[in-house]
């Protein structure tokens, strides 16, 4: 045993010292290592084999490594993650890589983008050591990392090389495309298609999206695998011709340059003989291709570059296997290495400089470099400095930008070899005869009238590889030459003032001449009944086409404004007459929906007098008041009545997915843009979230229109009012509470600005052609820019439908705008790089970067993913039943109701013969009997009970089979007349009932509806109070209530405690109508005021639900013509103002305890909602017909709405339906089964948890998701047995009872023997045992029916009033 030890301890004390040796061997060799490496960095190129491919996490440890090893000239970076979440690491080789700095064009090699064809991804990492080892110690990598910005990106699809299998030259292995098996190299957005792929699904591409965006790369390279060739834009054609179709760019000559530097330094692409193995016969002549040429490649990343990034890409395809062994790579990397370096070189070339500014000397950033002859255009970088690649040539070349004046450069040599520097220095404009030219999106300067300027300059720089010399003088051009005029386009020859006879008669000629192209209808009327025409201009006038953006003009709307009146007229005639023949028009046309409304005001330019410079005569509408300080305000409460011009604007907006918007004004000359008011009422600036875009859209006006740009438009009139550029804020020149384009700005999808269009409010006849000339560019240009910013289409990744009411939101914007009734959108923002989020109810939201350009729309499309849905679709909140075709024929009619106009062709579609009237008591029993007479098979007509002076008050049952139970089908109840004095309501449900009778078997829409619900109408609950009641009294109280005095809404009670007298018998009988249960919803129709309430009329301080109770309400109220837009304006009910989208909590508006609506919530478990139809209580007859006009499309929706939300059935596992479970939404509100087990309930839209109770079972919880368009999901519930015994396992219960009675039993046999033994078998001692055990028993039976009297005691306890409801009972 001490052997043992000792020979332990001696072994240990060696393996100690053995190891310490290791340790300083080691040490040793890492100081010598690192020794090396500062001693001598190229060393480092040794190290490489060329043997091997490089994993991901190989790569990574690889290039980290580099990047401490050569801090000086390398950093290394990520831009993005893949679908794995794998880095994309780019290497940026520059000297100090740690800052930008101006001067060095910046290059890029992106490789591996097809993860399959992995030489690039190797050869690249080669390349990063080769520049790093030899910078220093070759003179011409040195100079090429000192001049130049390089970044190498080895793997841009690092998902798929991980996929790949080594050998594989075909691409059998399936590592092409990311993680979510998409192409990379077809999902950029592309010039002729668009982006077609959802942005979440291709985070690699994304990402270098964000990169390009970021870095203005002037010169790029995309590797790739499968052949030898180099292939050059552009890589498809609009055709989409599968091959052959040569697609030519603008630089077509600079790319098959820079294509032919590859090959030719290539010893086998160079040949264009690549003879690969799967194509032996393909060749390419020189060893480059045009892209779409060789095969079409839509959504191609190099196009992208080109198109949309600063930056010229060639494709090189490096072998003909695409995953060739390992053995190959040395060989492929001497094949590659001087092409590599050559094109990088390249970024060399052309004409580089900087643009200034000619009084500060500040960079001009994003100013365009426009070169004669090439219709491609670049901008410069936040610098100042440009890179324009070119081949050896002269040329003109101009530098452009908004505010100042242009100057083009004639002559610019470029030689071989390096770049030629070109500097500009550009003046601010300070008049309009020096007006800088804006560069269209052609890629040509615009062409102008007036004369080229030659100015004599100090010299311009040029240098070259070879000499610098210096030029004495240069000619600079402030406007571009001009162009050729291929057509002369038609001007207007109406020239004269419009009465409003003149003007109809005008519409009504273009109307008719041009029928195909235009649409002339009337919004509304003005007070006098003027028509406030519109007239569309489109090649589908009559139509939202999707993807299509609205625009508009409005004018006069001041009457004795009138030059924008005239203009507008100008320009239907220009539209029209055009339309054809020149190229704008007709794109324009054919690719906007242009509304046109000459006259807001008719009425004020009647009395308007021509001539008058600046007076008020005409301004207001026929009320006198001024339209424009008549819209709801975000800052001011407008306390004057909405106008009826004011409204029907507001109604036509609110029905037309407007994108953008002028509202011409006169009596100055400026554009003006929000806000126009501010909270403190103050003459200050007041920006809106989209500034930046509304002076975007300010200045393309103002810069198209001379003497309004130069900011000094009435000097005459108003010495000291200056604009610069010709534009103002709002609030900033004068506040204008309830003004239209704020209105526009805050409650719709459209951006309106204000132009005021001439310092004469309404000028001479004569003046009309130079006011044309004038403003014909500016309201051209104005309508282009509905075709700037974002759109795309949000829809439902399940099956494709688009998704409405979406909300597209701007990180950083806070201004967000919702999808049109299929799902299309558009956006304005001004240039930059932005992140764009989609988001629906129901929905995941999405989010995506989205680069946007000053001259072109960004295409972004979204497809979202439901809630709760498997990666099939599927939902999964509950077990749905198999749908038959008549089901889903029902859910796409109320889908089709729900979205567009379907409601509103139904509403027009209904036959209808209205004579109205207001019906007496004795009047009623002969109009129930005629509904069952002459419709038995779907009405029925009961007695709910009678009034205090024993009038019937009846209920009208619609369905298809009335009087049966159908639980599976919604129920709605319409009452009205509970107040006697406002019998609107009654009057409304009557014509209600009849249309939906009438209609029945002649319109299948309605009849379908009647057989899918039932329907319910009480038209006069308190039919004695409306005996009392006075026609054309609007406010008075006669008839309110019922024969006893009392007020019928503040008599439903549910509790004993609640209750100081006995319900009166109209209450009664309403009460036990409610209490029937199975109410889907109730709607019930008041008066004396123009809003939707919803529940609770009693005080409480939150409501359940109530979400969705305010959304039940919003739908009627968005239904209504004029509830909807918030303005109660009845003198009579106390209230003046707005009530945002006409909806507000019935307490807030008037409180009370015992309504009829709370009744209905707390103890029926149905929401209502009072609607009050008017602020006339009982208004004269003839208004009847218009009242009727407002309400049917609401009424209707509701018959729409009641289909929503979530419906379904419980049942246990064995399928027996459980009657009586509770369920519970959200947490609060209830609804119970009925018969069959079947539930339905109405809920917002969005996500909902709903959780099921029932006695014996075991609680369940799903979550659904309701949207605001699609009929009710169906769900069903199945109950397990509630296996829980006092609360604990019934297992646990079951083996505890069972522990304990084999305890009592061996305690019993114990026991036994005990007295067995001592009793020696006597009988006595068993009968006391037997005595004891009966009394026993009995203890045992008499607990247990205590403890279950107990229980039922709770069952039914009554939990309807909170303690704050019985508290406000017992004060009063």
């Amino acid at each position: 045993m001490v052997y043992n030890l000792e020979h332990l301890s001696t072994m240990l004390k060696v393996r100690v010292s053995l190891f310490a040796f290791l340790l300083l061997l080691v040490s040793l060799g890492e100081a010598r290592l690192h020794r090396t490496r500062r001693l001598s960095p190229s060393a480092a190129e040794t190290v490489e084999t060329y043997n091997k491919y490089y994993n991901y996490g190989d790569l990574t440890e690889r290039l980290q490594a580099l990047a401490q090893i050569y801090p000086h000239i390398a950093n290394l970076s990520s831009i993005g993650r893949s679908v794995e979440g794998r880095e994309l690491w780019v290497m940026r080789i520059t000297k100090d890589p740690d800052i930008d700095t101006p001067g060095r064009p910046k290059f890029k090699y992106v490789g591996n983008m097809h993860g399959d064809e992995t030489v690039s991804r190797q050869v690249l990492v080669y390349l990063v050591e080769y520049l790093l080892a030899s910078y220093g110690e070759d003179p011409r990598i040195t100079e090429l990392v000192n001049t130049t910005d390089i970044y190498i990106m080895p793997s841009m699809n690092p998902d798929g090389f991980e996929k790949s299998t080594e050998g594989d030259c075909t691409g059998e292995s399936g590592g092409r495309n990311n993680a979510r098996n998409i192409d990379l190299n077809r999902s950029f957005p592309d010039q002729y298609d668009g982006t077609t792929v959802t942005p979440d699904s291709i985070p690699e591409v994304m990402a270098v999206i964000r990169w390009i965006q970021e870095k203005r790369f002037v010169l790029s390279g995309n590797l790739h695998g499968g052949t030898v060739v180099a292939s050059y834009p552009f890589d498809d054609s609009a055709s989409h011709q599968q091959r052959g179709r040569y697609s030519q760019s603008e630089d077509d000559s600079l790319f098959r340059y820079l294509a032919l530097v590859y090959s030719q330094n290539h010893p086998v692409m160079s040949t264009g003989q690549p003879k690969c193995f799967d194509a032996p016969e393909e060749t390419f002549q020189d060893g480059i291709t045009n892209g779409a040429q060789w095969y079409d490649v839509p959504g191609g990343m190099q196009d992208y570059n080109y198109l949309y990034g600063n930056c010229l890409e060639i494709t090189m395809e490096l072998s003909c296997c695409k995953y060739p062994p390992a053995s190959e790579l040395h060989h492929q990397w001497d094949l590659n290495r001087e092409s590599l370096l050559a094109y990088m070189e390249k970024v060399h070339i052309g004409v580089h400089g900087y643009v200034k500014e000619d009084i500060t000397g500040a960079a001009l950033a994003n100013v365009s470099i426009v070169v004669a002859g090439i219709r491609h255009n670049l901008t410069t970088g936040k610098y100042g400095d440009f890179y324009r690649l070119l081949i050896p040539g002269t040329y003109n070349i101009t530098a452009v930008v908004p505010g100042y004046a242009s100057q083009t450069v004639n002559h610019v040599q470029v030689m071989e070899g390096k770049a030629t520097e070109l500097n500009f220095t550009l003046a601010p404009v300070v008049s309009w005869a020096a007006s800088s030219t804006t560069v269209p999106t052609s890629s040509l300067p615009s062409t102008t009238t007036e004369p080229s300027i030659s100015t004599a300059t100090s010299a311009t720089r040029f240098s070259t590889s070879s000499q610098n010399w210096m030029v004495p003088t240069v000619e600079i051009q402030t406007n571009p030459p001009l162009l050729p005029n291929e057509h002369q386009a038609i001007q207007p020859q109406e020239f004269h003032h419009h009465s409003y006879a003149d003007m109809e008669l005008f519409l009504r000629k273009y109307s008719i001449k041009f029928p195909s192209i235009t649409h002339l209808h009337s919004i509304g009327h003005s007070v006098e009944g003027r028509e406030l025409y519109v007239m569309v201009i489109s090649n589908k006038p009559t139509v939202h086409e999707h993807g299509e953006p609205e625009f508009k003009y409005v004018a006069n709307m001041h009457g004795n404004e009138v030059v924008g009146r005239e203009l507008l007229l100008n320009l239907i005639e220009y539209l029209c007459r055009n339309y054809g023949t020149d190229p704008e028009v007709t794109e324009l046309v054919n690719s906007t929906r242009i509304h046109i409304m000459p006259s807001m005001n008719p009425d004020g330019y009647e009395v308007a007098t021509e001539g008058d410079v600046k007076g008020y005569t005409g301004r207001n509408n026929s009320n006198n008041f001024d339209l424009n300080r008549n819209f709801p305000d975000q800052f001011a409460t407008i306390t004057e009545p909405r106008q009826p011009e004011t409204i029907a604007v507001m109604n036509w907006l609110k029905s037309i997915p407007f994108v953008l918007s002028a509202n011409l004004h006169g009596g100055s000359l400026v554009v003006n843009y929000p806000y126009d008011d501010d909270k403190d009422g103050a003459i200050q600036y007041s920006p809106s979230p989209d500034d930046r875009v509304f002076q975007q859209l300010s200045k393309a006006y103002s810069q198209e229109n001379p003497l309004m740009h130069s900011g000094h438009p009435c000097e005459g009139l108003y010495p000291g009012e200056y604009f610069e550029d010709g534009i103002t804020n709002g609030a900033n020149w004068y506040n204008v509470p309830g003004g239209m384009q704020d209105w526009n700005y805050l409650n719709t999808n459209c951006f309106e600005v204000t132009i005021e269009l001439g310092c004469v409010k309404y000028p001479k006849a004569k003046d009309l052609p130079t006011y044309w000339e004038q403003n014909r560019r500016a309201l051209l240009q104005f309508i282009h820019q509905v075709h700037t910013g974002v759109k795309g289409t949000v829809s439902d990744s399940r099956d494709g439908t688009g998704i409405p009411n979406a909300t597209i939101s701007v990180e950083g914007i806070d201004h967000h705008i919702s999808t049109a009734h299929t799902g299309d959108y558009w956006r304005l923002l001004a240039p930059g790089t932005y992140l764009i989020q989609a988001s629906a109810h129901g929905y995941e939201p999405r989010m995506t970067y989205a680069s946007v350009s000053k001259d072109r729309v960004e295409v972004v499309d979204f497809r979202l993913t439901r809630l709760h849905s498997d990666p099939n679709g599927q939902s999964t909140n509950g077990l749905e039943p198999t749908q038959n075709p008549s089901e889903k024929e029902f859910q796409h009619l109320i889908k089709d109701l729900s979205l567009g106009q379907g409601l509103e062709q139904l509403v027009k579609s209904i036959a209808t013969e209205n004579t109205f009237r207001y019906r007496r008591y004795k009047e009623l029993p002969d109009t129930f009997r005629s509904f069952t007479l002459n419709f038995p098979k779907i009405t029925a007509v009961r007695s709910l009970g009678q009034s205090v002076e024993f009038r019937t008050i009846w209920a009208l049952e619609i369905s298809n089979t009335p009087q049966e139970a159908e639980p599976s089908k919604p129920k709605i109840r319409f009452v009205a007349g509970i107040h006697g004095n406002a019998p609107v309501g009654t009057e409304l449900l009557l014509e209600f009932a009849t249309v939906l009778c009438t209609n029945y078997g002649k319109n299948p829409v309605i009849t379908r509806l009647i057989n899918e619900t039932q329907i319910v109408i009480v038209p006069s609950i308190n039919p004695d109070g409306r005996e009392q009641a006075i026609e054309k009294q609007c406010a008075s109280t006669q008839g309110l209530t019922n024969a006893n005095g009392k007020d019928l809404d503040t008599d439903f009670f549910g509790n004993a405690s609640q209750r100081v007298a006995e319900a009166q018998p109209e209450t009664s009988a309403m009460m036990e109508l409610i209490l029937e249960k199975g109410y889907t919803l109730s709607v019930a129709l008041d008066g004396g005021s123009l809003v939707a309430t919803y529940p609770y009329d009693k005080p409480v301080q939150s409501v359940e639900n109530e979400g969705t109770l305010k959304y039940l309400a919003g739908v009627y109220a968005n239904n209504h013509p004029k509830m909807h837009l918030g303005t109660t304006a009845c003198s009579n009910d106390g209230q003046m103002g707005n009530i945002p989208d006409g909806v507000i909590r019935a307490a807030e508006r008037q409180s009370h305890m015992g309504s009829m609506k709370d009744f209905s919530m707390d103890f029926g478990h149905c929401p209502e909602i009072t609607v009050y139809t008017g602020c006339c209580l009982f208004p004269p007859v003839e208004q009847l017909a218009s009242l009727w006009a407002e309400n049917k499309k609401a009424l209707l929706s509701m018959l729409v709405e009641v289909h929503k939300g979530v419906r379904g059935v419980v049942r246990d596992r064995s399928g027996k339906p459980i009657v009586g479970a509770i369920i519970v939404l959200n947490g609060g509100a209830r609804v119970f089964t009925t018969q069959g087990g079947y539930f339905r309930a109405l809920l917002g839209p969005g996500s909902h948890s709903i959780e099921a109770v029932a006695d014996g079972y075991q609680q369940q919880r799903q979550e659904v998701v309701v949207s605001s368009f699609e009929a009710a999901s169906f769900i069903i519930i199945e109950f397990d047995m509630d296996n829980s015994v006092f609360g604990l396992p019934r297992e646990f219960v079951v083996a505890s009872a069972a522990a304990t009675m084999t305890a009592l039993v061996v305690t019993a046999c114990i026991i036994w023997c005990v007295c067995a033994a001592k009793s020696n078998h006597q009988k006595d001692g068993f009968h006391r045992l037997r005595q004891h055990r009966d009394d026993y028993d009995d203890e045992i039976r008499l607990t247990s029916m205590s403890s279950k009297k107990s229980l039922l005691a709770h069952e039914f306890q009554d939990e309807s009033e909170s303690e704050e409801e019985t508290l406000y009972a017992n004060k009063l």
